[in-house]
């Protein structure tokens, strides 16, 4: 992924509101399945870390991409952003 990419992804992300948290239990299997499905349908999500998480955000953010198999836009303090194009319906296109 492009900077340019990134950018514009970034952009994007600042009018969603994250949909996931992550807690004290910090990234189960299921939390891996259930925010790969929304990647899946809204290729674009924002994830929040709670204070309460035995990892560091940025460890989470890793972790994520790896078993999700998507991009990391970005890691702000305790927010992630992650990015996947979706294979069966592609709503966001790259410049």
């Amino acid at each position: 992924m492009t900077s340019k990419q990134r950018a514009y992804l970034r952009r994007l992300a600042n009018d969603i509101e994250p949909i996931f948290q992550v807690g004290k239990s910090g990234v189960t299997p299921e939390i891996t399945e259930a925010i790969s499905d929304a990647l899946e349908a809204r290729e674009l999500i924002k994830i929040n870390v709670l204070k309460n998480c035995l990892y560091t955000p940025k460890d989470i953010c890793y972790v994520l991409a790896e078993r999700t198999r998507s991009s990391v836009v970005q890691q702000i303090g305790r927010k992630i952003v992650l990015y996947r194009e979706s294979k069966e319906n592609a709503k966001i296109i790259l410049p």
